[in-house]
């Protein structure tokens, strides 16, 4: 593993402080890397997606009901809890929020059906954080369970597209929450879970310490690159300050070193009015489209953030 930044001999080397998000959007596109983590102040984001408040107002009531009293933790006071704390933000209209907001209050009172009330978790919007030579990372978990002598991540999805073993699998996020947990709360923890809530299923892994290994070791890599990176950028800015008649040589040259990655995923991005090569990868989308139509099955949709 290359060393992070560089070290005076027998002092000890800067961790990079980062979440699984910070990784995965280094990863996704340095750009938005760039837009989202170092330009200050940064740019203007576009409005507010109806698929996230529906996301956010599912996740808040769920969190909610776990914090109830144990004879108040039934479907009915989910539905409360889900109404009571509606996210408006994104929808075309009220009559469109109304109809979510109803789809939302099923979803999570049909879920909530499922569950012990009296199987306490071990954690309900956990901050855990673990560390190695190279990275300190951090992550808010949706849920920890305990089963048996081990723990087991929970992670809530309202997307429109049913999720895989292989999502399970292959989430960078979820391996890091297994790892961080572990550390913090003293038990192993090796099996991951994916909840889709439109569709009442769940997406399972069972790591092993060596595929839980892999996970920590491509997240040190990608650290690696987004930490040289973040040199990069306090580098051009010192040489190019602010209010020194260097802005275009600046911004081209932070261009080139933060490229954009376009894709089908650029017409969802929050940044989308600020990168020449996002606007020219796809259309514009409108605040509601990432909703599933009432009327159509949920399925894939092609660059679609929502689909997850």
């Amino acid at each position: 593993m290359r060393q992070l930044g560089l070290e005076l001999e027998g002092m000890p080397r800067r961790l990079y402080s980062c979440t699984p998000s910070r990784l995965n959007t280094w990863l996704d596109c340095p750009r938005r890397y760039r837009y989202t983590y170092l330009d200050r102040p940064a740019p203007p984001k576009g409005p507010p997606w109806a698929h996230n408040s529906v996301g956010a107002s599912v996740h808040n009531a769920l969190a909610a009901w776990w914090r109830e009293p144990y004879e108040r933790r039934t479907p009915a006071v989910a539905g409360i809890l889900l109404t009571r704390g509606w996210i408006t933000e994104g929808f075309r209209d009220d009559e469109q929020s109304t109809e979510w907001r109803d789809r939302a209050r099923d979803m999570v009172m049909s879920y909530t059906g499922t569950l012990d009330p009296s199987d306490e978790p071990v954690g309900v919007e956990r901050t855990v954080a673990t560390r190695t030579s190279v990275i300190a990372v951090s992550g808010r978990v949706d849920r920890i369970d305990r089963r048996g002598d081990e723990l087991v991540i929970v992670d809530y999805k309202t997307g429109r597209r049913p999720l895989t073993e292989d999502d399970a699998r292959s989430s960078l996020a979820l391996a890091i929450y297994a790892m961080a947990s572990s550390r913090v709360l003293h038990r192993p923890c090796h099996q991951v879970e994916l909840h889709h809530l439109p569709t009442a299923t769940t997406a399972t892994w069972t790591h092993t310490d060596a595929s839980l290994r892999r996970h920590l070791s491509r997240a040190e890599d990608l650290a690696q690159e987004a930490s040289e990176a973040d040199e990069s950028y306090r580098a051009l800015r010192e040489e190019h300050p602010p209010g020194t008649g260097a802005g275009p040589a600046r911004t081209a040259r932070l261009d080139e070193r933060f490229p954009a990655r376009p894709g089908p995923i650029c017409s969802w991005c929050d940044y989308r009015n600020h990168c020449p090569e996002g606007r020219a990868a796809g259309s514009p989308r409108r605040p509601w489209d990432g909703l599933a139509d009432p009327d159509e099955d949920v399925k894939a949709t092609g660059g679609d953030p929502a689909a997850l």
